[in-house]
């Protein structure tokens, strides 16, 4: 998994791939909104910023990760047309709920990793604290006869 949780400039991104080979990604979500807004593909595709082409390809590669389809199309519609279906819209639904769920129990890690970029981080076990410059060898278990 991988999705939006920030912190400052940093943020963790919810991926999901399944084993056929499919998968949910922030750029997916992306593309279903824009769809779900515009009703079109080549509207989420002024909209994105992604092209035709890939847009109608994640489009198709998402109808056939299901087994019920994420999305209705219309070709004969003038200039064409694009829904989301009750699954489309329960699949970004539960894409949102372990997003939110990612980014609530990774919240105080992003902060510390974050602030390890900054040159004055300090660790918070650091290898001074534990006492010595060289690493010492861990005793032995087993007794020697």
């Amino acid at each position: 998994m991988e999705r939006t949780v920030t912190s400052r400039d940093s943020r963790l991104d919810v991926t999901v791939r399944f084993a056929n080979g499919g998968s949910l990604t922030p750029e997916v979500i992306a593309l279903i909104d824009a769809i779900r807004a515009s009703r079109s593909i080549l509207g989420a595709s002024r909209a994105t910023g992604v092209s035709y082409r890939k847009c109608w390809l994640m489009v198709d590669a998402l109808n056939r990760t299901f087994e019920t389809p994420v999305f209705d199309t219309f070709p004969g519609r003038r200039g064409s047309g694009a829904e989301l279906t009750d699954f489309g819209e329960r699949l970004v639904a539960l894409y949102r709920s372990m997003e939110r769920r990612a980014r609530s129990a990774s919240a105080q890690g992003l902060v510390e990793l974050t602030a390890s970029l900054d040159a004055s981080f300090r660790p918070r076990a650091s290898f001074e604290a534990q006492g010595g410059d060289q690493a010492q060898p861990r005793p032995s278990r087993l007794r020697r006869s």
